[in-house]
């Protein structure tokens, strides 16, 4: 795996190193050895799938709040989505600053995201497939979650916005939400 740090404090794009042959090819997409190497969060208790069939679907702006904040590694198994992080950790040099990422099943890249960041993507085409790691145990009372067209955030989704949940729809502007985020 090769590890490229990215625009926003401690968040990771991790390039796999596929090995082939005639039978296709084998590729690590976590290592805790490497992970530790990078001062990456390493244990993972749960891991994600989800499948969205209409191009420009958009899940998120997701996170939970201390102290049961948590770390993702995602990547895309079918199809193309944009994955946006914003660094919700008040006390980093990033905050509410976001970045877009291109995760595709052809790229071989995947993101880790570190505790401290809402995470949100979008998909560019049709039969999309993401499967993620997440490193706590998902807590209801805990969960956040910024709205997708906040206008502090500035985020261009690039294409539009065809299925979305109420939930993510309505989640509070960031001006009205109570700090400290995370």
């Amino acid at each position: 795996m090769i590890f490229h740090p990215t625009t926003l404090n401690d968040a990771w794009l991790i390039e796999l190193e596929p090995r082939g042959d005639q039978r296709g090819y084998f590729a690590r997409t976590m290592c805790q050895e490497e992970f530790e190497k990078q001062g990456l969060i390493s244990r993972f208790v749960q891991q994600n799938t989800s499948f969205s069939s209409e191009r420009g679907t958009l899940r998120g702006l997701h996170y939970q709040k201390r102290p049961h904040g948590e770390a993702k590694l995602i990547r895309c198994l079918r199809g193309s989505i944009v994955d946006i992080i914003v660094d919700v950790r008040e006390e980093s040099s990033t905050y509410l600053q976001h970045q877009i990422f291109e995760l595709t099943d052809k790229n071989f890249y995947q993101l880790y995201v570190p505790p401290g960041f809402a995470h949100s993507f979008q998909t560019l085409t049709d039969n999309v497939e993401v499967s993620y790691l997440v490193s706590a145990p998902y807590t209801p009372e805990a969960e956040r979650g910024l709205r997708y067209n906040d206008e502090r955030l500035n985020i261009n989704w690039p294409v539009p916005v065809t299925v979305i949940s109420e939930k993510d729809k309505n989640w509070p502007l960031i001006v009205d939400q109570e700090l400290p985020l995370y």
